[in-house]
């Protein structure tokens, strides 16, 4: 029940285009936010307020569930799939019948901040429980910049949800106990870019929407914030500072990634992808620093090198030998990568994740082509479900882990069988 679309994957992982990682950009969790200075004193109207709106919706990530690939900006119609049925992105544009119109800046602020609009209450797949932490200043210039915007008359479409979800009511309920003013932190500061990240990753970026796990009835377990979490065929990686830490992230390399997609540790795909193509590249040099200063704390973790591995030299030796038959030709032979085609092995986040989850399902899956911001693509990579069989994607994890990962070559073919059958469903 989030902004989350539970059915692509999240990370770019790669096996014979195999692996590219990503990283929730944007993140979400907090105590109360410092106000942000952009959006202190700006007048309302004003050129400044409505350059203003259009950086903060950006930063917002609006339109990765308002504007569809082909329709109209801020039009809605995407559809964003959950354990609970389907949500669709709704019209946010000016339109006065289909769209926000009619809408006060008040009435806008009361969305954001309680779920509620002028004739119903919002399901948590639009993010209120983050946005809830968004200042006043910086809702009215959203609302005065998407008031700027052309207006579409398209109907929203209705959220298509098992009953008793279907009951829009039950949300006055819901909030009661899980809608909170601020969320958890999973990192420790307090210098001026660590409470400006707190701020872009809590209120405008909602990491925590993805990151952190949730409950029985859709709501944030705020005990372990930005730990990972369970998204249907794939898993949003854990970025607190020891999750980050762990495989390999700094901060100058998380400000790549989210300025470009793609770092040393892997490339967005998914999720990311659109974040990082609608949203974070977009970010300032100084809020990049912010949001990466707030995930890994004021005092970040040294990134921790891989370990060497001691697995069965005959299970190794297959999975290599399946490696570069099938995955060398884009990885290379040492894993190194090659650019334009496909991410490197080595030092990849997906690679080195404890869970081989993400990394099974870009297997079994393959990955799409890619064109990230700047003059980098990616090849498309083909899945192996019908190529290799249970015992040969375990045979070939297992080569990928131990040789590049750092983590034990304990994948079996009942885990490979599993999730195919998942895939299947």
């Amino acid at each position: 029940m989030t902004k989350l679309r539970y059915l692509r994957k999240v990370l770019r992982v790669a096996a014979a285009p195999l692996l590219a990682t990503a990283l929730l950009a944007a993140c979400d969790s907090g105590s109360s936010p410092a106000v942000p200075a952009a959006g202190n004193a700006v007048k309302p109207g004003s050129t400044d307020q409505l350059a203003l709106g259009r950086y903060l919706a950006k930063a917002a990530d609006c339109a990765a569930c308002h504007t569809t690939a082909s329709g109209a900006p801020f039009a809605g119609g995407v559809e964003l799939a959950s354990p609970f049925g389907k949500f669709y992105g709704s019209n946010i544009t000016p339109d006065k019948q289909h769209g926000i119109g009619k809408w006060s800046a008040d009435q806008f602020y009361k969305a954001l901040h309680d779920g509620v609009t002028p004739d119903k209450h919002l399901y948590p797949a639009m993010p209120y429980t983050s946005y809830r932490s968004m200042t006043r200043a910086d809702s009215d210039a959203i609302y005065a910049y998407l008031m700027q915007q052309k207006p579409v008359a398209v109907p929203s479409k209705e959220a298509d949800l098992k009953f008793p979800y279907n009951m829009r009511f039950g949300m006055m309920f819901w909030n009661v106990p899980f809608l909170k003013n601020s969320l958890s932190d999973a990192s420790a500061g307090q210098s001026p870019a660590w409470l400006r990240g707190q701020y872009l990753s809590n209120a405008l970026g909602h990491c925590a929407e993805c990151h952190s796990p949730r409950g029985a009835f859709g709501q944030l377990d705020l005990s372990k914030p930005l730990a990972g979490a369970a998204l249907g065929r794939v898993a949003a990686p854990n970025i607190t500072p020891a999750g980050l830490a762990a495989v390999g992230w700094t901060a100058a390399d998380l400000q790549t990634f989210f300025a470009t997609g793609i770092a040393p540790q892997g490339s967005a795909y998914g999720e990311m992808f659109p974040v990082v193509h609608l949203s974070t590249q977009y970010l300032s040099k100084d809020d990049l620093n912010a949001v990466t200063t707030y995930l890994l704390g004021d005092k970040p973790l040294p990134p921790e090198a891989v370990k060497a591995i001691n697995a069965d030299a005959a299970e190794l030796d297959a999975g290599k030998r399946l490696y570069t038959a099938v995955c060398a030709g884009c990885h290379g032979f040492q894993g190194e990568g090659k650019p334009h085609v496909a991410v490197a092995m080595k030092g990849n986040s997906t690679v080195r994740n404890a869970d081989p989850h993400n990394l099974i399902v870009a297997m079994l899956d393959g990955i799409e082509a890619q064109k990230f911001p700047g003059t980098e693509s990616l090849q498309d990579m083909p899945g192996f479900a019908g190529q290799l069989s249970d015992k040969e994607l375990a045979q070939l994890s297992n080569f990928l882990r131990a040789a590049w990962g750092g983590q034990a070559a304990d994948i079996t073919p009942d885990r490979i069988k599993g999730m195919r059958l998942t895939a299947a469903h």
